[in-house]
Order: C-alpha cells, then structure tokens, then sequence
C-alpha cells in the first residue's frame, strides 16, 4: 500500500500510479519467473537470460526448444512483449509461459527483448532498445566477429535467412516500427527480416474509424489515448504521430515496410480490432509487395493467448503463429 502522504502525479486508474517522489506502481504485472536452465517440463524449453547492453541497460531471455539433432539450424524469432510500453517483461510469468509454448510449436530460437519501460523511461527509448537488440542478434550472422558478448545459441543454432520479428499489443506495435525502420536503415552485416507478426496491434489516430465512439462521446479519452499521453508526452503530433497512427502526416509509406512477410492477428472482442483490419487495408493500398495475412480469432478479448492457457483458442493461436515462423 501507498503512503498516505504520497502525492500521485499522474495515474491511469488500475494500470499505473507515478509519485510525485519518482516511484511507480503497476498493479497489474505477472510475476518474474526465472529462466529454465534445464528443459521445461511440459514444453521441453530451455531458457536463459543475457545481457545485450549495460548503457543504456537492454537485456533478454533467450529460448531453445528440444533439438531433435545438435547439428540443427533454427530460424530466429526476435520478440517484444506487450504491456502498454510501461508494465510487463520479457521475464514475467505471462510472456514466460506464451514463448515456451510457441517455441515448442515452432522450434525457433526466441530472443525476448527486455526494454526499457516507461514513464521512468519514455518513448523512444523502447524503439531504440528494440532495434539495438535487433542489431545484436544481426551481428552473430558474421563469423569472423570475435565479441565476447555474442550468444553461443544464436551462434550455433541460428539461420539468419530466417529471422522473424512479432509480437502484441504494445509489441505489435514495436514489431511494425522496428518493420519500418528495417525498411530504410540497414541492419547488421545487411541482414533482412524474413517476415513479421503483429498480434491485436496497439494503434490509434485523432480520427476514429469504424464503430469507435466519436470525439463527443469519448474517443479522446479513450485508453489507447491515455496511454500514448502518458508514455510519450513529447510525440511530436500528438496521437497522430506515424508511430501511432500508421499514416500520420510525415510518416513514411507503408510500401517500405522492411520485411517480405507480415500476419496480423485481430481478435473479435478486442477494441482495437478494426485497427488491426484498418492497417491490413492501409498495407494492401500502399503497394507494398510482401505477403500478407489476416488471422481472426473468434469470440476472443484481446492478447486473450498472453492472459490464458490451454484453451482451444489458445492452441489454435499459438498453432498459427508457429506455422507462420516455419
């Protein structure tokens, strides 16, 4: 419990409280879990964390399913965790329990981007930590490179023909920045991004679309917005900023999307459902010359695969996502 004599200096209700002394509260963040040095007993995963960077701090947990042969290359999975940009984490108990499974199913090596997190660390840091983390996992594809900070697992089980970017919500919306980053810089001894995934993805703009409530009734207020306002009160236009608003004014065309691949996920009851549509039309009219996927759970809220498990749903989600990385 709080001190009663700590002032809260901005809050969104439930999500997050910042002090006027610094100190945050997220009530809602999973548990840290620790890695799984010897193979998950119901998955057969092996996890471990690392560190990418000291300045500015950007770690990972990486993940290897059961080898069916030692000798065998994977493709690479580089993910970003959801959380609104200010709560959860690579090694929380959610993401922990989504990327065994996914890793099981696909048989990748996942790199899970621990980033830095707002509002101690407003946006852009979580781009930029996201694309250094990229970076570092482009890097091992040299092999004459001597750093000691390199990965024996991404150096040894590593196909970096394959290496895929995705994640939800929050990450589904790091997924597609870093996507369009990769589009005009290059990366890492010029590795490409095979293909992208991007799960219930958090977008937004001043103008609703769709069934979303009108200005007068609330579109102002709606989450998304608050959000964006809390973690980046610096966006140079506001919700309307290309990394919100996929065609906010200055932003680059979505035909320079830099990956051959992309599969948006939406689920039914999800508010931010119609985004998730809405971008796939917005990919499709700019003249990008990727492949492009629409995947539909039905009767399901959103990152409902990140908050359950087990469930029929669930499996057929994770089912999906693993066919696309194969």
């Amino acid at each position: 419990m709080a001190s009663p004599s700590k002032e809260v200096a901005k809050e969104i209700p439930t999500y997050i409280r910042l002090y006027t002394d610094g100190s945050v509260e997220r009530p809602r963040e999973s548990p840290y879990v620790p890695p799984s040095p010897t193979p998950d007993p119901v998955t057969g995963v092996t996890s471990k964390d690392i560190t990418i960077s000291e300045n500015p701090k950007i770690s990972a947990r990486l993940f290897l399913p059961k080898l069916e042969q030692q000798s065998q290359k994977l493709p690479i999975l580089v993910h970003f965790h959801g959380g609104g940009f200010f709560f959860e984490s690579a090694f929380s108990f959610l993401y922990n329990r989504f990327l065994n499974l996914l890793v099981s199913e696909a048989k990748v090596v996942a790199v899970s981007v621990e980033y830095r997190l707002a509002p101690e660390h407003p946006l852009p840091a979580a781009y930029d930590d996201c694309w250094a983390a990229l970076n570092w996992v482009a890097s091992h594809s040299s092999t004459t490179e001597a750093d000691p900070n390199r990965d024996s697992w991404l150096l040894d089980y590593g196909d970096f023909d394959k290496i895929y970017i995705g994640g939800d919500s929050a990450g589904a919306n790091l997924t597609y920045n870093i996507a369009m980053r990769a589009g005009s810089e290059n990366l890492e001894n010029n590795v490409k991004i095979l293909g992208a995934f991007i799960v219930h993805p958090y977008f937004w703009s001043s103008k609703p679309i769709g069934s979303e409530p009108k200005p007068m009734v609330g579109h102002d207020k709606a989450l998304a917005e608050l959000v964006w306002d809390f973690i980046y009160p610096s966006a140079a236009g506001g919700i309307d900023n290309p990394m919100i608003n996929p065609v906010g004014p200055g932003g680059p065309s979505l035909a320079t999307l830099g990956c051959g691949r992309l599969l948006v996920c939406v689920a039914e009851k999800d508010k931010l459902k119609e985004r998730g549509v809405w971008f796939c039309v917005l990919v499709k009219e700019s003249g990008w010359r990727g492949e492009l996927e629409l995947y539909e759970s039905e009767g399901e809220e959103h990152v409902f695969h990140i908050l359950t498990s087990g469930t029929t749903s669930v499996k057929d989600m994770i089912k999906r996502l693993a066919s696309f990385l194969k």
